[in-house]
């Protein structure tokens, strides 16, 4: 099996890292998929977004994604977040509550969180 070194950091932290053969990203171009082998791609996160990787072991590891971006070469794939929120720890209730603020970008940031979770906006 086919496999690529994954980094997904934020600024404030690692978020993971490790072999993987699959990592899914929303880039203001669109979504794009990656495996290994890809061709050198640049991308920009888009602002509440969606990052799935598919480890080597077949889990997923799922993050909101809050800008920033995602650089692919062959064999290796660093996303680089603004922040991000992993699915397992996001707070479901904040984050709908969070749908009503004023702010626009509060209010994408609280969709993605809870489709990160798995759960319907």
């Amino acid at each position: 099996m086919a496999e690529m070194s994954v980094e997904f950091v934020a600024v404030e932290r690692r978020l993971w890292s490790g072999k993987a053969t699959f990592v899914v990203a929303q880039t203001t171009e669109g979504e794009i998929g990656i495996m290994p082998g890809h061709e050198p791609v640049l991308g920009q996160l888009i602002e509440g977004g969606i990052v799935k990787v598919t480890t080597t072991d077949g889990e997923t590891v799922t993050a909101a994604v809050h800008g920033g971006f995602l650089s692919c070469t062959g064999s290796s794939v660093s996303v680089l977040a603004e922040s991000a929120d992993l699915a397992e720890e996001i707070d479901v209730q904040a984050a709908r509550a969070a749908l009503t603020a004023e702010d626009e970008t509060e209010r994408a940031r609280a969709s993605a969180r809870l489709r990160a979770a798995g759960q319907s906006v």
